[in-house]
């Protein structure tokens, strides 16, 4: 089907709250129409790993009787969500999308899951993850086109709400896991600050952070923000900040272009549709600068040079203790894809590391610097729409990239700022999001100002 950002209606949850209160709709009504949803399109989308249609129910039935009583845990009683399969869930198995976890069910669950039932969300199922949250693909695909990918890592995430699924769930991001699947899926993504939602198991790299796939910007904020008043942060970090409620709309003053190590390989489709944009934000009365425009904002993009392969390396030395471990424990169940990435990693040695994050202090620093220059960056969300992608053909060297390229996405995980994605663009008939990306714990400006952009700018197409 053709994508069009404004003639597409996401599924949304917030709206159907007032029901829920007055009695003409219920949780329980509200999950039985997602299951129908997942019937008719989870054949070709193929985005969840297990569901546990019965728990949901259960707890769906539950969150009725609160809503009729008046007394609803939170915005989000009732809402079903989906969770990426590398987050623990007490009553469905973590496989992570890899062979060698095949069976893994752990039985308890990841803090930001057991935020969510804490708030009365209905955990409905697993959503397909790549191997690890690494390159190697899973099944699901692009909702909009089945012969193009979703992205990834968050696959499932990202297509589950993109076909309306669900309305929200949760995803991981390393490099651009959350933010580059939500701009091929046309979805709202936060990728919060790092360390802004605790990721309970899941600590072993400094660049993973736990984000929100939804259909809109109230359900994205509403969701990150109930788990962190539940959760908070990571050990040592102070956690999501902002208010209660989803932040209003905020026009910014002045915007920063990000253009990044990808924007001299971007297609002329795309850079047309995000000239668009910017051109939309000056005529709102917004000064957009470049990087020529501003000698702090040319040394941050400067500094951008290499960025990707700096994340790469670290989170590469980072994650090779545990596929050096996999791969020990059982040769088979992790792809060639993943032991390539194990073989680069293990090329690398302590004095590597450091220089790299010697390295990511100084863009931190660069970043910092244009914080009384910029309300924020924006840029695109992913270079250009979802590409094709027919599977690995046998005998023929492995794609390195078959879920995408993050090149528009490293700088913020790196950066450890918060990223907020917005379906604001369409080339070729695809979806193609905008990024906002803001000062480390600005987290609910970015999305203010990420609102103004949804609700005020005409979208582009190309």
């Amino acid at each position: 089907m053709s994508y069009s950002p404004r003639a597409f209606r996401a599924l949304s949850f917030h709206d159907a709250t007032g029901a829920f209160a007055a009695g003409s709709d219920s949780p329980r009504a509200y999950l039985e129409r997602c299951l129908e949803t997942i019937a008719a399109r989870e054949p070709v989308v193929r985005a969840w790993v297990v569901m546990n249609e019965a728990g949901a129910r259960e707890a769906a039935d539950a969150s009725t009787a609160r809503w009729k009583a008046g007394r609803p845990l939170s915005p989000i009683d009732g809402m079903p969500v989906g969770i990426k399969d590398l987050l623990e869930t007490r009553d469905m198995p973590t496989q992570m999308g890899c062979t060698a976890y095949r069976g893994n069910f752990p039985k308890r669950d990841n803090a930001a899951v057991w935020a969510l039932r804490e708030a009365g969300a209905v955990v409905l199922g697993k959503t397909v993850t790549t191997e690890l949250g690494g390159a190697h693909p899973g099944p699901t695909t692009n909702p909009f086109d089945q012969a193009r990918t979703p992205g990834g890592s968050s696959s499932g995430s990202a297509a589950a709400v993109a076909a309306r699924m669900v309305p929200a769930a949760l995803g991981t991001q390393v490099g651009g896991s959350v933010i580059r699947p939500a701009s091929y899926c046309g979805n709202v993504a936060l990728k919060p600050t790092q360390g802004g939602i605790n990721r309970g198991e899941r600590q072993a790299t400094s660049m993973s952070t736990t984000g929100i796939h939804a259909g809109c910007i109230e359900d994205m904020w509403q969701v990150a923000i109930e788990i962190a008043k539940r959760a908070g942060g990571d050990p040592g970090r102070p956690g999501l900040f902002g208010p209660a409620a989803p932040p209003a709309a905020r026009r910014p003053a002045v915007i920063g272009v990000m253009e990044t190590e990808g924007w001299a390989a971007l297609d002329a489709a795309s850079k047309a549709a995000f000239e668009g944009l910017l051109e939309a934000l000056r005529a709102q009365g917004v000064a957009v600068l470049r990087r020529g425009d501003h000698p702090l904002l040319d040394a941050f993009e400067t500094s951008l040079t290499g960025v990707q392969a700096m994340t790469s390396a670290i989170t590469g030395w980072e994650n090779h203790w545990l596929f050096r471990n996999l791969v020990a424990q059982d040769p088979e169940g992790i792809s060639a894809r993943s032991k390539a990435v194990l073989a680069m990693a293990g090329k690398m040695t302590p004095e590597d590391y450091r220089l790299r994050l010697f390295q990511r202090e100084e863009v931190r620093a660069r970043h910092a610097a244009l914080a009384p220059v910029v309300d924020a960056l924006v840029a695109p969300a992913s270079p250009g729409p979802a590409p094709l992608w027919a599977g690995d053909v046998p005998g023929q060297p492995l794609k390195p990239r078959p879920t995408g390229d993050a090149v528009f996405n490293t700088p913020s995980s790196g950066l450890g700022a918060p990223a907020v994605t917005v379906p604001l663009c369409a080339v070729g008939g695809m979806p193609m999001g905008i990024q906002v990306v803001a000062q480390p714990h600005m987290d609910a400006q970015a999305t203010a100002i990420a609102r103004w952009m949804f609700e005020t700018l005409e979208p582009a197409t190309a």
